[in-house]
């Protein structure tokens, strides 16, 4: 009996620390992975001409969201740029916006916004804004100057130079579509190009060999990436340029 006894204590003690010792085995390891949602600000105030594209390049950019982890909240209320309000956001981003959409006030906020961490993208028409602030300007990477015309959207090559960057990754060497292309001035030497556009390809280019349509830099505290693509609504429906943008938002927001 005392032998039964303490057989039948032994096999209760394994089978109380095979049952209560393999979950907590499990539990160590399990690698449970939490993202945030980034929180980004896209601001399409225009002063000037006005893209047909805003509507749908928004409605894009909240499709997109939804699959990347990033939530899109859209203004045109350039009272939202004041420094309370951008902590909010890991990243701002100017979708064709056009001419003087700032006021001093708003450019100092911004500009606090920047210095102190924050991210800025610009797409298509951000690069024809605010050309009476140079810092602007240095941010973007250059300023719009004049695009083909008769037809302004046109076929045309792009080599792409790096590869390696979050936004280029799944493209080819060469990567051929349909857009308005823009010619550049004031093109900041700093900023690391990952596209080049190829002139020989169409009609209207004025910049020669030195032509970027899409780059990336550090600049004054922040990341910055800018794309030339996205003037016309097809241009948010194309694949390759979704994942162009999707890659270019997670630069910004320092994924990998």
């Amino acid at each position: 009996m005392k032998t039964l006894g303490k057989f039948t204590a032994f096999l209760l003690f394994c089978i109380s620390f095979s049952g209560s010792s393999q979950p907590q085995m499990q539990e160590e390891n399990i690698e449970v992975i939490k993202e945030e949602m980034a929180q980004i600000l896209v601001f399409t105030k225009t002063m000037g001409y006005r893209h047909k594209s805003i509507e749908k390049g928004v409605e894009t950019l909240k499709k997109l969201g939804k699959e990347n982890r990033f939530a899109i909240t859209q203004t045109e209320d350039s009272l939202q740029f004041n420094d309370n309000n951008l902590k909010k956001y890991d990243l701002v981003l100017f979708l064709s916006t056009t001419l003087d959409v700032l006021g001093p006030e708003q450019e100092q906020a911004f500009k606090n916004y920047i210095n102190n961490g924050g991210n800025y993208m610009g797409i298509h028409a951000a690069s024809d804004t605010e050309y009476d602030w140079p810092w602007y300007g240095k941010l973007v990477g250059a300023y719009f100057t004049s695009h083909p015309n008769d037809p302004n959207v046109r076929e045309a090559k792009m080599n792409v130079v790096n590869k390696e960057h979050l936004s280029t990754a799944h493209l080819k060497d060469t990567w051929v579509r349909n857009d308005e292309w823009y010619n550049y001035i004031n093109i900041n030497p700093d900023m690391e190009v990952l596209i080049y556009l190829d002139e020989t390809s169409y009609e209207g280019g004025t910049n020669g060999d030195n032509h970027p349509i899409a780059w990336f830099q550090e600049f004054d505290g922040g990341r910055v990436f800018y794309t030339g693509g996205g003037h016309t609504k097809e241009s948010f429906d194309e694949i390759d340029f979704q994942k162009h943008l999707i890659g270019g938002i997670n630069y910004c927001l320092g994924r990998k």
